[in-house]
């Protein structure tokens, strides 16, 4: 998947610091999108998948108007536990960040059900 660094993703935009650079949040938050789209074939009717864990370093800075392709592999999976490598390239082929996500696979209505709870009017 490839992403051009715009602003918006920009540490100064996302608060995650003061350089005009890719932030690791936004680095991060596609890397998790790349997970999601692999995550499909292990999902059946009624099911989807949430994140647990992230464990990722973020090794060299994009500039605004750089291009940066996400590939999350194919995962190891362990029952309902998938987890991905993934890595970031620069334009040039530059490793810009590898690690790796986990995802579980969940049923997404039980998920809700518990995650959203009762409406306590808070």
């Amino acid at each position: 998947m490839f992403h051009e660094v715009t602003d918006a993703d920009t540490a100064v935009t996302v608060g995650s610091g003061d350089v005009p650079v890719l932030s690791t949040p936004r680095l991060i938050a596609w890397m998790e999108a790349a997970t999601v789209h692999a995550s499909a074939p292990f999902t059946g009717t009624g099911q989807t998948t949430v994140g647990t864990a992230v464990r990722i370093e973020h090794l060299r800075a994009v500039r605004v108007g750089g291009r940066v392709d996400v590939i999350a592999e194919s995962p190891a999976a362990t029952g309902r536990r998938l987890t991905f490598l993934v890595r970031a390239l620069g334009g040039s082929g530059e490793l810009v960040a590898a690690g790796e996500i986990d995802r579980a696979i969940v049923d997404r209505q039980r998920f809700l059900a518990v995650a959203l709870g009762p409406d306590t009017g808070r």
